[in-house]
This record gives structure tokens, C-alpha cells and sequence, in this order.
């Protein structure tokens, strides 16, 4: 895929981008860690004010970068704006409570003493340079929330961003440079796909964090681990949405919606399988459907569109695919599947409900990165669990009831990173987000996220 910006809502190139030349890339990777060497040893008070003034910039920089992330992958304006908004947030909470959350431990002063020494702590110390390879579905959000952290634990960063988003990607370095960040604390590297393997062997690397892709994830963390190297990995997602009895079937229904198509439903964390009790399912599948249908789907750009154009043409072609096979082995459409009309310049895809899936049918196991919905009945509970965990997938799940022991019922067999109750999952700094199984291992945000990149150090004085 070339290095480019092309509008997906009309399928025009509005520019190209050649990527590094070898000797420029070289050149990026000596200045990363030149930059390390002497970002490491700054104190958390001169990198709060850095990343502080970072999310000032951004908060004035808000709708112009807004628009180029619509106009490059299509998200509604809306939802860029929030996006941004949510990355200053980000960044403000990181730097506010770095300091506390990679403060020296103590362990206890009895195991101390048995030990035979005076004193010992851990200590927490960036590993070293981190390169991130990001998606193109949240541009800015999967950027921030690995660069936040990884930057307040005093590593540096170098991003290899998607192809179809590098002005999103050059906006974020010199996002960092007009922060006042020193040379070198964050690059972007417009390389194409087949350079990721040089630069994960690079000894200047020291771990790498991917967001993408099952695809994308195996083939760097074999490098990785070929090279010994940390790694944290995000990758798909086909989250449950568990509608039980108990259920406020109009909030569920809202949210069933929303956390379907946000960001035209190009979203690892979307809830994508509907599962519904049979008590609820005829009110609920009916409810869900006929709000699906009538979402507006138009130009991104405009403030009343509330879905867009897939980010990518192949990303479309994938979508009907995944369709066609789940109808042509018995599904039923609910509603949509096919194109729009009068939207024939750009990538869009009618939001859709399936109903009837089967597991022979590849949707059943496969991630729809697309508005298209499936729907299941459920006898009771232990039936909801199992369709809910009969997925390679385990990034978060989305539970309605108001029952406290089917919640923690839920919680206990639930093979998720998330369990989220009565509403729709999302990421915030405070909390850990992740997933497990085919999604993924190692977590973002909130402490644990940024301990990943630091080297555990265990400090042992003697008597």
C-alpha cells in the first residue's frame, strides 16, 4: 500500500508521500537514541510540563486536526473532534500522575531484613527507545495512549503509522516538537509495511507496542521475540453484547447502536455480536434493527452524518465478503446489505443486521470491521455465555442486567480484558485496557500500562 492520503468518502488521492530512504531512517534511529540518553534522566516534573503543553497545543490545533482525520480515514467530525479532545484528556492524566504511579516500592520491612540487607526498593526505569505500530481506525487515540505514558516513564518514541493516514502521523511529531519535547523524543517513520521487520531488529529498538491486525501482530512479535524484545499487542476484537431480562431495553437498545457503528463501526472494542435472552429477544432485535436503518450514513464532514465511508476500498470488498458468505449459508438481512445509493464516489457500506448465523459461517468467527450487526437468541444465561465466548477473540464484552449475581457470573466466565455492565465498553487513562486470547496480550493505560515499557529494578543495599 503506498504512503498516501485518500479520501475515502470520494475515493480521490489528495497526496503521496515517498517513504524514509534508508540513510534518512538511519539517521531517525541514531537521534532516538541520542534523545533517550538524555531524555532518560530528566525528572517528571520537567516531563509533565512538556506533555502538559503538548495537550494545550493540541486543545488549539482541535478542528484542524479533526478534519484531517476525517478526511483521511473518514470518521464523522464529530467523533474526530471528540477523539482529540479525549487525547489532551489523556495527557493531562498521565502527566498529573506519572510520578505517583512509578514511585519507588517498599517491600516489607521483615522480608528486608531477611534478606540480609538495609533497604530494598524497585525502582521503575524506561527501557529505552519503544517503536509503535499503529492503526489507522483512531489515528490520533492509539498514537497518544502509547505515547503519553512511554514518554512520562522517560523512554522515547518512534511511530510507524498506518499508510493511509500520514498526515495524522507527521501532525503527532510535531505535535511533541511544538510541545518543546527534545529532538528526537518522538519521530514518525513514513516506511512501508516490509521495513517494520529491519527496525524491530534494530539494537537502538528496545520493545514495541502494536495496535492492528491478527495478521500484523504475529509477524511482529516473531521478530520480537526472535530478538528478545518486550512487545504489547492489541489487536481484533468480536465483543458480545449480552442483552438479559432485566434489561432497561430502551438504554440497551441506544447503546447496542451506538457501540456497533462507532466510528463506522471500525472499532476492535465495538460491540459486534448481539446476544439476546429469548424472553427480550423479539423487542430488542426488532428496536435494534429499525434504529440501525435509520441512521444517517453521508459525507463524514457533515455535522448530521452519523456514519461514513469504510476507511479503505479492500476494507469494503472485506465487509461484502464477510456478508455474502453468512446469507449464502442461511443468514437473514435484517436490514442493509449493500451499498448505499447516491454514495457511489466513496468506500460506504449500509449499516446491517444479520440474523440466523451460524458457526459455519465465517462472520461467526471472524471480525466485521464494518457497521454490520449479528444477531443471536439465547435460551438463558449459561447459552448467552457460551455464544458470547464461542469466539477466537477476547478483547471486552458489554453485559445489560441489572442482576447482581448474573454480573458476577458474567465476570467470573467471561474470557474478556473488559466486562462491561449496562452500557458500552470504552477506553479511559485510568483504567487498564486490553484483551486476551486472540486479541492480544499486555495492557495500555492506567498503571499498568505505563509500567510495561520500564525495566523492574530491584535496589539491594547491604549492612
Amino acid at each position: 500500500m503506498p504512503i498516501a492520503t485518500v479520501n475515502p468518502a470520494t475515493g480521490e488521492t489528495l497526496e503521496t508521500f515517498p517513504p524514509l530512504e534508508h540513510a534518512e531512517l538511519e539517521a531517525r534511529l541514531a537521534r532516538a537514541e541520542a534523545a533517550f540518553e538524555e531524555y532518560r534522566t530528566t525528572g517528571f516534573a520537567e516531563r509533565a510540563a512538556l506533555l502538559h503543553r503538548a495537550a494545550d497545543v493540541l486543545d488549539e490545533e482541535r478542528e484542524s486536526i479533526a478534519r484531517t482525520m476525517t478526511t483521511e480515514m473518514g470518521k464523522p467530525i464529530g467523533a474526530a473532534r471528540a477523539e482529540a479532545a479525549k487525547c489532551a484528556k489523556a495527557m493531562r492524566w498521565y502527566a498529573d500522575r506519572a510520578q505517583g504511579l512509578l514511585a519507588d516500592e517498599h517491600p516489607e520491612q521483615a522480608d528486608v531484613e531477611d534478606s540480609g540487607a538495609s533497604a530494598v526498593y524497585v525502582r521503575y526505569r524506561p527501557l529505552g527507545v519503544v517503536l509503535a505500530v499503529m492503526p489507522w481506525n483512531f489515528p490520533l487515540w492509539q498514537v497518544v495512549r502509547f505515547a503519553a505514558p512511554a514518554l512520562m516513564a522517560g523512554n522515547v518514541g518512534l511511530l510507524k503509522h498506518a499508510s493511509n493516514v500520514p498526515r495524522t502521523a507527521l501532525f503527532l511529531e510535531e505535535l511533541f516538537a511544538r510541545a518543546g519535547f527534545p529532538a528526537g523524543c518522538f519521530q514518525t517513520l513514513l516506511i512501508e509495511s516490509a521495513a517494520v521487520e529491519g527496525v524491530v531488529r534494530d539494537r537502538r529498538v528496545a520493545a514495541v507496542t502494536l495496535t492492528g491486525s491478527e495478521g500484523a501482530g504475529r509477524a511482529v512479535a516473531a521478530t520480537a521475540g526472535d530478538e528478545v524484545k518486550k512487545t504489547v499487542l492489541e489487536l481484533g476484537g468480536s465483543d458480545p453484547f449480552v442483552v438479559l431480562p432485566s434489561a432497561d431495553l430502551p438504554s440497551a437498545v441506544k447503546w447496542a447502536v451506538t457501540a456497533r457503528v462507532q466510528n463506522n463501526g471500525q472499532s476492535c472494542i465495538a460491540a459486534k455480536r448481539f446476544i439476546a435472552h429469548a424472553e427480550v429477544y423479539p423487542a430488542f432485535a426488532a428496536a435494534f434493527t429499525d434504529r440501525m436503518r435509520q441512521l444517517r450514513v453521508g459525507d463524514p464532514q457533515q455535522e448530521e452524518t452519523e456514519v461514513g465511508p469504510l476507511a479503505t476500498r479492500q476494507g469494503r470488498t472485506d465487509l461484502e465478503e464477510l456478508v455474502q458468505d453468512a446469507v449464502d449459508r442461511g443468514a437473514v438481512v435484517e436490514c442493509g446489505g449493500q451499498r448505499p445509493e447516491g454514495l457511489d464516489g466513496g468506500w460506504y457500506y449500509r449499516p446491517t443486521v444479520l440474523s440466523g448465523v451460524t458457526p459455519e459461517m465465517r462472520i461467526h468467527h471472524e471480525e466485521a470491521f464494518g457497521p454490520v450487526a449479528t444477531l443471536y437468541r439465547a435460551e438463558d444465561l449459561d447459552e448467552a455465555l457460551v455464544l458470547a465466548n464461542d469466539s477466537p477473540f477476547g478483547l471486552s464484552s458489554n453485559v445489560w442486567t441489572t442482576d447482581a449475581a448474573e454480573q458476577q457470573r458474567c465476570v467470573r466466565d467471561l474470557r474478556a480484558g473488559g466486562v462491561f455492565f449496562n452500557g458500552m465498553t470504552a477506553s479511559h487513562p485510568a483504567f487498564p485496557f486490553g484483551g486476551v486470547k486472540r486479541s492480544g496480550y499486555g495492557r495500555e493505560l492506567s498503571a499498568h500500562g505505563i509500567r510495561e515499557f520500564c525495566n523492574l529494578t530491584t535496589v539491594w543495599l547491604g549492612r
